[in-house]
């Protein structure tokens, strides 16, 4: 997979980048980028983030120049305009202070330390107790996945989210709530992969307010020290991050479930799939609010609020955010025989883990079929994307199988 990825799949992404005349850029860490210039420019003269003047910064670093709506092969003219809240930007101001070239070297690594480190927390918090073999080989397929290489390559930031909530989870599970709702809060850099689940856990705590208070006062206070600190730098920046997700949808491709519906990039498909979104979890919410965090119904319910979100809110294009989807595999894999014993939810596992396997077992008849292959064969896209292929189907399967797994049991205190 790591041929694959670095060796075939990049380069040859790289190339289609060059004929469109996107040369001089940034490709590596290219996700962190903006991050790195609006801390880097930005804080010190406190100017707007989300300005067009610092989008076309930012698409000069990216692209090695400003993107002309005159060309048609180019994307729509606020194409990588930052859209991350503006705390996000304080939190980064350190690695701001350094030359980006050294700086997305080390978010890699670090993000290579907290993806490991949230397996062994999702592990913990889902009391499972793999073998040292077993989860050695655990962490190897996720590092070696194409989802976490292509968030590795990028440095993107959904990374740090996935782990996140791994640790805030984690936290709640041992009954530190002030503490998990703290560290919650910090997810909310990237709000579209943990707004779901805040709904829930929101809803799971106003049920037994008297032990689970502390979590929404964790989670609120947080939240209201980091907005009220970007409010200190740019007293404005709601108004203009509100402009600019209204605009995001223009230039973004759709969640999964929109480009099955062919809802196209518009602000009214992306409407009507978020309030689908928070309806479908509020009514799992409501009915799975008095769980407690022993039971595997709590973590059903969470893992799939989490499927939910990668198929409704996440845009088709952001695998590398299918981290959050690693508690719902891991859930399936170590409780499938006693989850449900129907032959419609036994089928469903055995695809998901032919759908979950098949991006390993294709990179590697890849790249052993190469030396016979012909290279319009080899580099067509139906041969050469076809470890790429179920990445847009794992989701649907794991929501499918959590489904019937939620359905025959009972809610327990």
């Amino acid at each position: 997979m790591l041929d694959y990825y670095l060796g075939l799949f990049m380069p040859r992404l790289i190339r289609a980048q060059a004929a469109a005349n996107f040369v001089g850029g940034y490709a590596f860490g290219h996700d962190f980028y903006p991050v790195w210039l609006t801390s880097h420019d930005c804080i010190p003269a406190a100017c707007d983030p989300y300005s067009p003047e610092m989008t076309r910064k930012i698409q000069q670093g990216l692209f090695g120049r400003t993107l002309d709506s005159r060309l048609p092969s180019d994307p729509p003219p606020d194409y990588r305009t930052f859209v991350y809240p503006a705390f996000t930007d304080l939190l980064f101001w350190p690695a701001a202070q350094f030359p980006f070239s050294t700086v997305r070297v080390a978010i890699a690594l670090l993000l290579i330390g907290l993806t490991i480190a949230s397996v062994f927390l999702w592990v913990q918090a889902l009391s499972l107790r793999p073998t040292p073999s077993s989860l050695a080989a655990i962490v190897l397929l996720l590092l070696c996945s194409y989802p976490v290489l292509e968030g590795l390559y990028a440095d993107q930031l959904g990374l740090l989210v996935g782990f996140l909530l791994a640790a805030s989870l984690f936290a709640l599970q041992r009954g530190w709530h002030l503490l998990a709702g703290i560290v919650m809060a910090f997810t909310t850099i990237k709000p579209q992969m943990s707004i779901l689940v805040l709904v829930y856990l929101f809803v799971w705590s106003w049920h037994n307010w008297r032990e689970r208070g502390r979590f929404c006062i964790g989670l609120f206070s947080a939240i209201l020290v980091l907005v009220g600190a970007a409010m200190l730098v740019w007293p404005h920046w709601i108004h203009s991050w509100a402009r600019v997700l209204l605009a995001y949808p223009r230039y973004a491709k759709p969640p999964l479930i929109g480009e099955i519906l062919y809802l196209g990039p518009n602000l009214g498909g992306t409407a009507l799939l978020g309030t689908m979104a928070a309806l479908l979890t509020l009514l799992l919410s409501w009915r799975k609010r008095s769980l407690a965090t022993s039971s595997i119904e709590f973590w059903l319910a969470s893992s799939s609020v989490l499927c939910i979100t990668a198929v409704t809110l996440l845009p088709s294009q952001g695998f590398q955010d299918h981290v959050i989807l690693l508690p719902a595999i891991f859930l399936v894999s170590y409780h499938w025989r006693e989850l449900s014993s129907t032959w419609t939810h036994k089928a469903l596992v055995a695809i998901g883990a032919a759908v979950l396997l098949w991006p390993w077992i294709a990179a590697f008849g890849l790249i052993t079929l190469r030396p016979v292959l012909p290279p319009q064969v080899f580099y067509s896209k139906a041969v050469f994307a076809l470890p790429l292929r179920t990445a847009a189907v794992l989701p649907f399967v794991l929501l499918a199988v959590l489904a019937l797994s939620l359905r025959p049991r009972r809610s327990t205190v």
